[in-house]
Formats: C-alpha cells, sequence, structure tokens
C-alpha cells in the first residue's frame, strides 16, 4: 500500500513480535525508520528482527516499571532519541459477567492501561525535553461502550481513550502529538481465539497500513473499519436506557 513517506527517524513498537504490532514495525522498517520493537517473547522478537537492519529486538514485560525504563535508556543509547513510539501491548481475555475472574481482570489492565502508563513516565519527559515527538496509545472500538464477553477488556481500553483525550491538548504545546489508536477486528493471535462472529475483520498487514497512515498524518483518533465505528460510535451516544436494552439482547 503506498503512503506518505514516514516523517521519523526513529520509532518504538511494543507489542510488537506478532499481529498489529508486527506488521506496524514492518511497515515503518521498509519506510526507513529505526524500529526498537518490544513484548515478551524474545523468540519471537528474533525471528522478527533477524536479517532486518532497521529492527532492533529490545524484550520488555511492560507491567515492569523498572523495565519499562531500562528499555527506554537502552533504545535511546542506540538510536539517540525516539521520535515515535507506538504503545500496542494488550491481552485479550473473553470474560462474561458470570464468569468474572479477577485475575484475569487484573491483569487486563496491568497490560492494556497500565503499560502505557509505564511507558509514558520515561516517554513524556524525554519528549517535552527534545521539544518534539509522536506517542500512539493503542485501545479499540471495545473502550467505546462496554459489550458483552468484555468484562475484562473493555473497561482496560476505555482508561486508554480517556487518558489519551486527556494527554492530547496538554502535550501539543509542547511539541508532542498523541494519537488514538480504536481498531476493531484484527486478525491476530489475540482474536484467534474468538468463538464468535468479528464483523469485518481485517488481516493485520492492512490495519498496520491504516494506522501508519493515520499517525504519518498526525490524526488524533485512527479508528476502523469505519462501519463497525459508526455502529459502535452510536451505540455510545444512545441513552443508557436503549443501549442497556440492546446490549441485554447482545448478551443472550
Amino acid at each position: 500500500m503506498a503512503g506518505r513517506a514516514a516523517p521519523w527517524r526513529t520509532a518504538w513498537i511494543t507489542g510488537g513480535s506478532s499481529g498489529l504490532g508486527r506488521e506496524l514495525s514492518l511497515r515503518l522498517a521498509r519506510e526507513g525508520v529505526r524500529v526498537a520493537v518490544s513484548a515478551r517473547s524474545g523468540e519471537r522478537l528474533s525471528e522478527l528482527t533477524w536479517g532486518q537492519s532497521n529492527l532492533l529486538a529490545v524484550p520488555l514485560d511492560v507491567t515492569d516499571r523498572t523495565a519499562v525504563s531500562e528499555a527506554h535508556r537502552r533504545i535511546v543509547a542506540e538510536f539517540g532519541s525516539l521520535d515515535l513510539a507506538v504503545l500496542n501491548a494488550g491481552v485479550w481475555h473473553p470474560m462474561r459477567a458470570t464468569d468474572y475472574d479477577a485475575d484475569r481482570a487484573v491483569q487486563s489492565m496491568a497490560v492494556n492501561y497500565f503499560g502505557i502508563v509505564n511507558a509514558l513516565d520515561v516517554l513524556i519527559p524525554a519528549m517535552t525535553s527534545a521539544g518534539r515527538g509522536h506517542i500512539g496509545l493503542v485501545a479499540s472500538v471495545a473502550g467505546y461502550r462496554g459489550l458483552p464477553m468484555a468484562a475484562a477488556y473493555a473497561p482496560s481500553k476505555a482508561a486508554v481513550i480517556s487518558l489519551a483525550e486527556v494527554l492530547r491538548p496538554e502535550l501539543a504545546p509542547r511539541g508532542i502529538v498523541v494519537s488514538l489508536v480504536n481498531p476493531g477486528f484484527v486478525e491476530t493471535p489475540m482474536t484467534s481465539v474468538n468463538a464468535f462472529p468479528m464483523p469485518f475483520i481485517l488481516k493485520a498487514d492492512d490495519a498496520a497500513d491504516r494506522i501508519y497512515d493515520g499517525l504519518v498524518r498526525g490524526r488524533f483518533e485512527i479508528a476502523f473499519p469505519w462501519q463497525l465505528v459508526a455502529m459502535m460510535k452510536v451505540l455510545r451516544i444512545l441513552p443508557n436506557a436503549l443501549f442497556l436494552r440492546i446490549a441485554g439482547r447482545m448478551a443472550v
């Protein structure tokens, strides 16, 4: 997919060993960007970065704040500075309220939300000092409204959406662009466990191209596919009584 040239020299992608993060890392590398790719699996990272001169493997558990800080220091030592960070690490645990499990809910928040928080703790000061930078926060259309099967996932993504809305206007005067990425269903190892229909599902490389294009354009919200986004945004603005009636039928 042709598009605009990348305005960044360096980037950091978390959750980059598979799925959406992997494809976005490869897309950026093809555009000449030097990309540090982080994930928990060092083996998968090695497979991804083998023979790729623009990719640097940086194994990392984003829930470990000290490890995140150390990873950032390593990347800066290698690259000099970071122009772009896409905080994409995430977990998905299908879970109904009747099967509520605190451990899965806590892990979802720890990875999907606090994994981002840990990275922001080092990225914001560094980019503020440099007077420039671009941060992409990967949430989901599932964060627009609470839906069946998403008792652990949706709250974590709603928190990311709220965080992005706070950060964008406050960091813009400091030269830092904040983008919010809200994908729908994407064919990845994470969604392969789903036993329910996934409308308008996209290939991971297609989704990565859409994210790349939105980031290059400096958009605040990069949400796709439009059909699912439109449906979810309508649910978002419905009165609670009507939404809860619809959600009740979906949960059956």
